[in-house]
């Protein structure tokens, strides 16, 4: 079962500061639009996205379909088949939003511990 591209999405009280402190980790901007409070940051194979005032708490999240580029995939395991899978073997679906039988759709789920996870398919 392949989950797709990861990224780790923060929660973070002001977008601006954020920049400014994974910029000196040596992060890149690579998407997103600051005027709507959320940034895409890069260093090397690691991404992570900044996010504010848009959800509580951090997300581990999971993009099917894509590589770490946010290129899309010739060949990928699609999230109606994760959410069969899963399903199956008893995970808890927090939330789904799942339209059609091909195309974007996403679903939540949260970790023995509460952490949340989002598998967000764009393709």
């Amino acid at each position: 079962m392949e989950l797709g591209a990861f990224s780790v999405s923060l929660s973070v009280k002001n977008i601006e500061e954020s920049k400014v402190f994974y910029q000196k980790l040596g992060f890149e901007m690579v998407g997103g639009e600051q005027s709507q409070n959320w940034l895409i940051v890069r260093n090397g194979d690691h991404t992570i996205g900044l996010f504010q005032g848009m959800f509580a708490g951090n997300i581990m999240t999971f993009n099917p379909g894509w590589d770490k580029d946010c290129k899309t995939l010739e060949s990928f395991t699609d999230i109606r088949e994760l959410l069969k899978a899963f399903e199956a073997q008893g995970v808890n679906i927090i939330q789904k939003s799942i339209n059609g039988e091909t195309g974007p759709a996403s679903l939540s789920i949260q970790d023995p511990d509460g952490n949340a996870i989002l598998i967000d398919q764009h393709v």
